[in-house]
């Protein structure tokens, strides 16, 4: 896998036993993934050490070991981060699930995107259409594509400053006189049994509107979502049609959501 973009190489000697631990930290919580590898190779460190230094922090409590790397903690089913801390976290994959959704796009049709950083990327994107419709709740994306021909619908409803999105009855009211024929869907949470899930309970009534309202389901998030849970569950799996993700979703999961007739499209 390619370095994480925007982290350089550190030279092991100039760090301390704590000020390396506490490097790889901050680089787990900034990436939300690291690989035993990419640190061995940017640090000039064994990769014994690495896992040491790994197994450490999840002793601590501030990491989650996992074969060939740790992941990111989420303390809890209520975690909420902003829009500009997930800005910051996996763009490049975000990038190539945004182009892949595109490729699932064609003249003419009405698309819904839901707030969110990846549905975000996905914006930017069909802005090389001509004809689309687009129904969002996110003020951000209104803004991507205000300067396009595209015909683009803000839903109504009252503002959450955290995600920039428009949630609450206004806006599920809106929802159910609406039609599209795709919708891309961004979420917190993909758990094989539970299903889609957000940390925000009017967030998760409005995606749930949306689901409705579309012909087609495709679920965008990086591989790191899944077989996770936050607060509140939007739809079960059976709700979703495909699913667009990075190389790293573990064999088994993929195997999982195709028994469950999903498509998973890997990028």
């Amino acid at each position: 896998m390619a370095r994480a973009q925007g982290v350089a190489p550190v030279e092991s000697g100039q760090l301390l036993i704590e000020e390396r631990r506490q490097h790889i930290l901050s680089l787990i919580q900034n990436e939300g993934r690291v690989l035993v590898g990419d640190l061995s190779r940017n640090l000039g460190i064994s990769q014994i050490t690495i896992r040491k230094d790994l197994e450490y922090l999840q002793s601590k409590g501030l990491a989650q070991r996992t074969h060939g790397g740790a992941l990111r903690i989420q303390s809890s089913a209520l975690f909420d981060p902003s829009l500009q801390e997930k800005q910051r976290q996996h763009s490049q994959e975000k990038q190539r699930i945004a182009e892949a959704a595109a490729k699932m796009v064609e003249e003419s049709q009405c698309v819904m995107l839901d707030s969110g950083t990846t549905t975000a990327a996905i914006a930017h994107e069909l802005r090389r259409f001509s004809q689309l419709t687009v129904i969002t709740n996110a003020v951000n994306i209104a803004a991507e594509l205000a300067s396009t021909n595209l015909e683009v619908i803000l839903i109504g409803g009252s503002l959450r400053k955290n995600s920039f999105s428009l949630v609450g009855p206004l806006a599920e009211d809106v929802l159910q006189e609406m039609h599209a024929d795709i919708l891309f869907l961004g979420v917190d949470g993909f758990d094989i049994e539970v299903g889609l899930t957000t940390p925000n309970f009017l967030e998760s009534r409005v995606n749930r509107a949306m689901v409705k309202a579309a012909r087609r389901v495709v679920a965008v998030c990086d591989s790191t979502k899944f077989n996770r849970r936050s607060l509140s569950r939007i739809v079960p799996p059976s709700a979703v049609h495909s699913v667009i993700t990075d190389r790293n979703l573990p064999n088994e999961t993929a195997d999982a959501l195709r028994a469950q007739n999903i498509e998973v499209v890997l990028v």
